[in-house]
């Protein structure tokens, strides 16, 4: 989540502009099928992707995890490939989109519209490359949306968004909130430590990959996860 600027903090001057990120992710990210997932095609990074030129002198400057295939996406994307009619024909909000991997599958599944709500500036123009790769379009909120209203959608697909404690901790509150006021919520995890479990019930096993794990493919098993008092 994004913090508060250092104000000592000198600007790069080579810090990218949006549309020289989008030349960027397009000329040194590769645009290959995300793993596991073969009917989605991603710009990801590679060793010799370059992505510190990216960054700025900030030092609370977002790490590039829209660039890496995490497994919460990656099952999400996985459960509604295998059960489209959780969004087709629905209102769908992608929660800490990332590469946006979760919102362009509930879109190919016919979801009527997909809001990808995302922070990180470059992970926003990765989002619009990924989507037009995948023939789809994606509308994209850099709000704040935990610190708001249930949002007027019909539902909510929240992958990898308990990564860590402070997180965790509006998260759950803003994913219960929008469940009261009769949003679907599902989650997709790996079971990180910070992930609520007593608050959640399963819904769908799946083997994935993730990020770091050292896997070849196949992965550990991750959940699927519902609100344990959603309806």
């Amino acid at each position: 989540m994004s913090g508060h600027r250092h104000p000592e903090a000198e600007p790069n001057r080579d810090a990218f502009f949006p549309r020289d990120v989008r030349a960027f992710i397009v000329e040194n990210l590769h645009l290959k099928p995300a793993p596991g997932l073969q009917e989605i095609v991603l710009y990801t990074a590679h060793p010799g992707s370059g992505l510190s030129r990216l960054r700025t002198s900030d030092a609370e400057d977002a790490p590039p995890y829209w660039a890496y295939n995490w497994a919460g996406g990656t099952l999400l994307a996985r459960h509604i490939l295998n059960y489209p009619d959780i969004v087709s024909g629905r209102r769908v909000l992608d929660l800490g989109a990332g590469s946006g991997i979760v919102g362009i599958v509930a879109r190919k599944c016919g979801a009527s519209l997909v809001i990808a709500a995302e922070i990180d500036t470059n992970a926003i123009a990765a989002i619009g490359l990924n989507a037009a790769a995948n023939g789809v379009a994606i509308e994209v909120t850099s709000a704040d949306v935990l610190a708001g209203s249930p949002p007027d959608v019909d539902v909510i697909l929240a992958g990898d968004v308990f990564y860590n404690p402070q997180l965790a901790g509006r998260v759950l509150p803003f994913l219960a909130a929008s469940r009261k006021a009769g949003v679907d919520v599902l989650i997709g995890d790996p079971r990180r430590q910070s992930l609520p479990l007593a608050a959640l019930k399963l819904v769908a096993e799946y083997a994935v990959p993730d990020f770091g794990d050292g896997s070849t493919g196949q992965g550990a098993i991750g959940g699927v996860f519902t609100l344990a008092d959603a309806r």
